[in-house]
C-alpha cells in the first residue's frame, strides 16, 4: 500500500550499513546489541539487525531463536547444520548516528 500524503509526518527513515559477515563458530561471541545476526540452513534464511534484540530486550539465545523464525524455520534450527553469521552495522537515520559494532 502506498504512503499516503498524511503519512509523512509519521515516518522516520532509517539506514543500516553492514559490515562484512563473519562466520560464527561459537555463539557465546555473539554479543547482543553489536552483531547481527544472520542464519541459513537448507533452503532457508532470515537476518536481523542488531538493534532488533535491543529493542525487544532479547539475549543471546532469544535473538538466536527469532532469526531463525525469521528464515521460517524452527526455533532452535540453530542449534544443529545451520550456518550463523555476525556483522555490525552503522546505523543512521534523521534523528539519529551510531555505530553497533566494529
Amino acid at each position: 500500500m502506498p504512503l499516503m500524503e498524511a503519512e509523512v509526518a509519521e515516518v522516520h527513515f532509517e539506514i543500516s550499513v553492514l559490515s562484512p559477515m563473519e562466520r560464527v563458530h561459537d555463539v557465546r561471541n555473539i554479543e547482543v546489541g553489536k552483531h547481527g545476526l544472520s542464519i541459513s540452513k537448507r533452503n532457508a534464511s532470515g537476518l536481523l539487525l542488531p538493534q532488533v534484540a535491543i529493542m525487544y530486550g532479547w539475549d543471546r539465545e532469544r535473538f538466536l531463536q527469532e532469526t531463525c523464525r525469521k528464515a521460517g524455520l524452527q526455533p532452535g534450527d540453530w542449534k544443529e547444520d545451520a550456518t550463523i553469521q555476525q556483522f555490525s552495522a552503522f546505523v543512521f537515520g534523521e534523528n539519529q548516528l551510531r555505530l553497533t559494532g566494529t
